[in-house]
């Protein structure tokens, strides 16, 4: 891992914002980017030098015409880094509620707690929105009881964090979906270094993947824009009085996150916030 060249994708975003940042981030992630980080006036991404395709990026890019703002990019390889040291030095452990820890296998002499979960992702660029995983965490720890011997789906699973804490809580089954291939084989390795791999199953793709089966519980801590347009299809999967959780994304967007739960049959319960990250649950009606 330490000898693969990347590739730094700049893209130029005018006029920049988070939410045209994410429309961007949704487009490009079908190409096999392996992270990304917004910087203003930029979002960068970051691919393997073999894998990398101006054309296709070109051809990706060109369905934001007609947008509001405008996208242009240039693409530098990056400087020989060990990522492991990155990851090190970025990651610093998590304690939701002093119940559950989230932690690297290079993290020594923590205070255990009653769930204990250790991480190694493939490759980091930096280690996410801590917030919102936090209060996703802290969401299925107050539901315990909804939680135990139910079926679990964890949509964009990532490195599993939300998947391993369910499968330790006791859910029956969980299900992990990332639009990332890298993401969601490091999900099922992370599954098994937690020693819950038999209870878990993960897959590359995206919603379109939740018509294989229903569930009783269903976690997303994605972006705005994509729970906008998958809260449908996410509210059909539900099994009647499931529960949907949701994050990643802010305050000040949970009207429209409400409302299009609302029209999708979902009712509000209650929501929670840190940082001005928001997380809201539902129940199916």
């Amino acid at each position: 891992m330490n000898s693969q060249e990347y590739i730094e994708v700049a893209i130029s975003i005018a006029p920049y914002s988070e939410e045209n940042a994410e429309i961007v981030t949704a487009e490009v992630s079908e190409l096999p980017f392996e992270s990304f980080s917004s910087e203003n006036p930029f979002l960068k991404c970051y691919i393997q030098k073999d894998l990398y395709d101006a054309q296709a990026l070109k051809v990706v890019l060109s369905a934001l015409e007609g947008m509001d703002f405008t996208v242009d990019f240039n693409a530098t390889l990056v400087p020989p880094v060990n990522w492991n040291a990155v990851w090190e030095s970025q990651f610093t452990p998590i304690v939701v509620d002093d119940r559950c820890t989230i932690k690297a296998s290079f993290h020594k002499d923590l205070k255990r707690t009653r769930y204990n979960i250790t991480i190694d992702p493939k490759m980091a660029f930096g280690t996410g929105h801590h917030q919102t995983t936090y209060m996703m965490c802290r969401a299925l720890l107050q539901n315990e009881d909804a939680v135990r011997g139910k079926v679990v789906m964890d949509m964009g699973c990532g490195t599993a964090v939300l998947a391993i804490l369910a499968a330790k809580m006791k859910a029956s089954r969980v299900y992990g979906i990332d639009i990332d291939a890298i993401a969601a084989i490091s999900a099922y390795d992370n599954a098994r270094l937690n020693r819950v791999g038999k209870l878990m199953e993960t897959y590359c793709g995206d919603a379109s993947l939740l018509q294989r089966n229903s569930y009783d519980v269903l976690l997303a801590n994605i972006n705005r824009n994509i729970l906008l347009q998958d809260i449908p299809t996410y509210a059909l999967s539900l099994h009647k009085g499931g529960l949907l959780f949701v994050s990643g994304f802010y305050v000040e967007d949970m009207p429209m996150i409400v409302g299009m739960a609302q029209n999708s049959g979902l009712e509000y319960v209650s929501h929670d916030s840190m940082e001005n990250w928001c997380c809201i649950k539902f129940a199916k009606k």
